[in-house]
């Protein structure tokens, strides 16, 4: 069986209407919520990326119903489940270790494999590990994955080092069901989380959301079903509105509200683009052409990191020199070889550029890119190690001279909803094929 791709022909402005599903970096650690609810619960606007079918055979195999009927999940959680979650599941995604404290508090111990995810730099693995060993568990790490085992889990007070948004959901996710009070301080506060917050609270949890990135969680006893509607995907919404600047054109996105992408908004008007806002759309255009910029990423309010893979595209064709400082992630640059093979003029560096010094200042990491623009960009045929390579490649080819072949789009399929009939729709030439 050959390798599935893409092939990419350039074929002028894209324009039309595209309305977003529910956020996939939400949906998936709602699917583990309802798995805490006593009934069934329902999750509606779920997208259709691979992540969520990955999930859903995962809580299957622990003893979940998981029905799926259009854009609703039903979920419903088996009186006795099971405590490990299978090694058929090593490296599949990252949802695996949000498991762990959600089946502590079910059965009392725990297995999950190893996790797994596009390779943009370690995740915090310790952070999850060392806030369930706060809170009573034991655990070992070994070369299957992570074994835990609690008598019940406990409240406590859990500081995290950095603000991230895995290690905060896990927490949560813990603390729901734990004896006590549970305090997390420097929490993860994007939407995705606050959205977790209100399907717990809604399924009964006691949880406040308190200034300062301060979490507080009164554990219960128990937790009921409940029904909730994911807001847009602010990713994809991004995506989308850059595909259209790049291209000339004006992409018109529905079903993402414009408090989940102010600060998007801020960075795009500041090189030019113009919007037309109201209550069911959001479309950009830049008829003045593009400007450079100096942007870093940040955890929320500010940048998003998953932002930027389509804004340094995006930069690529503005007057001037940009800066794009990358401080979430450390690996986050691992596409850029590929927008360097269509001809994006990029150089990378280990030092803080275009913003303040961050956690990875004085390391080796490359985390700040300069991109020289505009580029005159060429077909060329280019392999997907990742979601985020896939679409800032997607777009870099529709404007390139020449065709273009994409190799392994799986991973794109995995994190964005039906990619390719979304952009065939708003005029991209794309053609699938097996190479």
């Amino acid at each position: 069986m050959g390798t599935r791709g893409w092939k990419i022909d350039p074929a002028g402005p894209l324009r039309g209407d595209v309305t977003v599903r529910g956020s996939k970096n939400a949906v998936t650690k709602h699917m583990v919520a309802a798995m805490l609810g006593g009934g069934p619960c329902t999750i509606s606007n779920a997208p259709r990326v691979g992540d969520v079918e990955i999930t859903a055979q995962m809580l299957r195999a622990i003893g979940c119903s998981v029905e799926r009927d259009g854009d609703i999940l039903r979920i419903e959680r088996t009186a006795a489940p099971q405590s490990a979650v299978p090694q058929t599941f090593t490296g599949r995604n990252r949802i695996p270790v949000l498991l762990l404290g959600p089946l502590l508090n079910l059965t009392g111990e725990a297995f999950v494999p190893m996790v797994g995810g596009d390779q943009i730099g370690p995740r915090p693995l310790d952070f999850h590990i060392q806030a369930l060993t706060s809170m009573g568990a034991q655990i070992t790490v070994d070369d299957s994955g992570i074994h835990a085992v609690t008598r019940r889990l406990r409240g406590t007070k859990v500081a995290l080092p950095y603000p991230s948004v895995g290690a905060t959901e896990s927490v949560i996710l813990s603390a729901v069901l734990a004896e006590g009070r549970t305090v997390i301080t420097n929490a993860a506060v994007e939407p995705e989380i606050l959205e977790l917050a209100l399907f717990l609270q809604r399924m009964g949890a006691g949880i406040q959301l308190q200034p300062d990135r301060r979490i507080l969680i009164e554990g219960v006893e128990r937790l009921h079903g409940a029904a909730t509607r994911l807001a847009g995907d602010r990713l994809e919404a991004f995506s989308y509105l850059v595909a259209g600047l790049l291209t000339g054109g004006q992409v018109r996105v529905h079903g993402c509200a414009q408090d989940r992408l102010v600060t998007a908004i801020e960075t795009l008007r500041k090189m030019g683009a113009q919007f037309e806002i109201d209550e069911s759309y959001i479309t950009a255009s830049a008829p003045g052409g593009l400007r450079s910029a100096a942007v870093s990423t940040g955890t929320h309010p500010g940048f998003m990191t998953d932002w930027q893979q389509p804004l340094l595209v995006l930069m690529s064709q503005a007057r001037g020199l940009s800066v794009l400082h990358e401080t979430v992630f450390e690996n986050r640059f691992v596409y850029v070889d590929a927008l360097k093979k269509l001809g994006c003029e990029i150089e990378l560096f280990p030092m803080c550029l275009g913003g303040n010094a961050c956690r990875f200042h004085d390391t080796n990491h490359l985390h700040s890119a300069v991109v020289h623009g505009p580029s005159k960009l060429v077909g060329a045929q280019v392999h997907v190690p990742d979601v985020r390579t896939g679409y800032s490649s997607v777009i870099a080819a529709s404007i390139a001279q020449g065709p273009s072949v994409l190799l392994d789009v799986d991973s794109l399929e995995r994190g964005y909803d039906e990619p390719l009939e979304r952009l065939q729709s708003i005029g991209m030439a794309i053609t699938p094929v097996e190479a």
